[in-house]
């Protein structure tokens, strides 16, 4: 039986894209991205978690991956892998998330801001698909919802298996 590898993130750039041209002519662009959830600890208070995500786009996505600016937000679908090489004698690891699909969503200050990703999604909470309009606020209660299912605030408990 064959396994999935799929990655969905929604987050902010970290910091401009690094964009390189290789000698073949292909274009290569590295940047990472911040994922945030809040979430209520043992004793009530709110607390707030990120996650950072290191991304490589190749070809088409790395070409649109130049017209992005740190602190934008960003929706990527993509694999994870993990590739090693030796540097100064010492095997070096490192686990990235190969982007094929890359959407643009607005910031926060901007007018068109929707909370969410601006395409068709699966809403874990309903079961069913529904589509992301501009007048679609977040909403806190998923949140809430996710963080007292966990109970502990262990993020051991947060796993879905």
């Amino acid at each position: 039986m064959a396994g999935v590898n799929k990655v969905i993130l929604l987050g902010n750039l970290g910091q401009d894209p690094e964009i390189r041209t290789l000698e073949s002519g292909v274009k290569v662009a590295t940047v990472s991205i911040a994922t945030s959830e809040n979430y209520k600890d043992q004793s009530g208070e709110w607390q707030e978690r990120t996650e950072w995500h290191r991304l490589t786009m190749w070809r088409w996505t790395a070409e649109k991956a130049e017209k992005l600016k740190k602190g934008d937000k960003i929706y990527v679908e993509g694999k994870l892998t993990t590739r090693s090489w030796e540097q100064d004698g010492v095997k070096r690891y490192v686990t990235e998330v190969v982007v094929n699909d890359l959407q643009f969503t607005a910031k926060m200050g901007d007018g068109n801001y929707n909370g969410g990703v601006p395409m068709p999604t699966q809403d874990p909470y309903s079961g069913g698909n529904t589509t992301t309009s501009n007048t679609t606020q977040p909403s806190p209660q998923k949140t809430e919802v996710a963080s007292e299912l966990s109970g502990s605030g262990n993020p051991e408990d947060d796993l879905p298996f």
